[in-house]
């Protein structure tokens, strides 16, 4: 099922996906809190992710980056602000130097990711507040919606498999 609707609203100055899953909320959880599930989904398919450090608690850091089609890297970085397991995770995430530290603290986005089951089928709706309309603009233009769009298109694939426990 995976992506059900997106809406740019750059008068909220928001993001939002929302995406259903033919499972229970915790295995949805999984590919959030496993970094190695995290990162066959993370950037769209020819921008894979990797997770040198992913440490899903309040305060805790993500450190990643991506790998373009011709081995170029874009870093990353999150700052884990709340978790509710299964329920909610919000976390600032900005852009990073080579050495995984963030560039401009000014330009980040806030993101939280809710779930919801209902009857065997998980929501999960990932919401992108900007700082500004200038960035909301800058970031679509980097194709933020259509990399987030197959990004999530992976996930069903993901669960598809059995179960990981770790």
């Amino acid at each position: 099922m995976t992506v059900v609707s997106s809406h740019n609203d750059v008068e909220n100055l928001t993001l939002i996906f929302t995406a259903e899953f033919d499972t229970n909320v915790d295995r949805v959880w999984q590919v959030w809190e496993d970094p190695r599930q995290l990162e066959r989904w993370w950037g769209p398919p020819t921008w894979p992710a990797t997770f040198d450090r992913l440490e899903l608690r309040p305060g805790g850091d993500a450190r990643y980056y991506m790998t373009g089609p011709e081995g170029q890297k874009a870093h990353g970085w999150w700052k884990v602000l709340a978790i509710d397991v299964s329920k909610r995770l919000e976390f600032d995430d900005g852009f990073a130097g080579e050495d995984g530290e963030p560039l401009d603290l000014d330009d980040t986005t806030r993101c939280v990711v809710t779930f919801e089951e209902d009857g065997g089928l998980t929501r999960m709706t990932s919401v992108t507040t900007f700082t500004s309309v200038e960035q909301l603009e800058r970031m679509s233009e980097m194709g933020m919606i259509e990399g987030m769009t197959l990004a999530l298109g992976q996930i069903d694939g993901i669960l598809a498999e059995s179960t990981v426990t770790y």
